[in-house]
């Protein structure tokens, strides 16, 4: 992936205060509806593009079009972004299928579907933030606990790699009370939590 856009505008993320994610930072976004999603998302994505460096966004084909036309909207171009190769767009749901087979993610399956994904961008010295909503697919899928692990796997690979990583959760769907000790370890499996946090004990903008 290189690392040179060419950006001319701003997201607007509904009002809400900036979204700050530190370099290396692994930030969890709870959100009320798609609309919240797509402008952090875009916010997030062109912030990268401020700074010399590149994107990678792994969802769903809905939400890939919203985060899309926000950033047209922003007046990144986003073909030519694409054919630079410093965005990067992915469904998430045949990328997860990759690296999780019968419920259950493999840690070396992940680090085979996500090392080349990262290193090439990583490696330049420019900021890469990299979106992923495999997370929160597996959880909607009833596989909490897969999701957990799912976070653990990417502290790893941030371990070993130089990137900002911002995963999302719709705070309706994760807000089940049989759920609430998964929910904590997700935030703490976080730098940070931004949005309108779900209610659980330790769940307060803090991991």
């Amino acid at each position: 992936m290189t690392s040179h856009w060419d950006v001319d505008g701003e997201a607007v993320a509904c009002g809400a205060e900036p979204l700050s994610v530190s370099h290396g930072d692994h930030v969890v976004l709870f959100y009320q509806d798609d609309d919240e999603l797509a402008a952090r998302v875009s916010e997030f994505v062109l912030d990268a593009g401020y700074n010399g460096g590149a994107a990678i966004v792994m969802a769903t084909p809905a939400h890939r079009r919203r985060i899309a036309d926000r950033l047209a909207r922003a007046g990144l171009d986003v073909a030519a972004a694409q054919a630079r190769g410093s965005y990067l767009a992915l469904d998430a749901t045949e990328t997860m299928r990759r690296f999780v087979a019968t419920g259950w993610p493999s840690p070396a399956s992940f680090w085979q579907v996500m090392s080349p994904l990262i290193r090439p961008a990583a490696g330049v010295g420019k900021p890469l933030h990299v979106f992923g909503e495999m997370v929160s697919l597996l959880w909607q899928a009833g596989l909490v606990n897969a999701a957990i692990d799912v976070e653990a796997m990417w502290n790893e690979l941030g371990g070993q790699y130089s990137f900002s990583l911002l995963c999302a959760y719709p705070a309706q769907a994760i807000s089940d009370d049989h759920n609430q000790d998964a929910l904590t370890e997700v935030c703490r499996a976080h730098a940070a939590v931004v949005g309108t946090s779900p209610d659980s004990p330790g769940v307060d903008g803090q991991p």
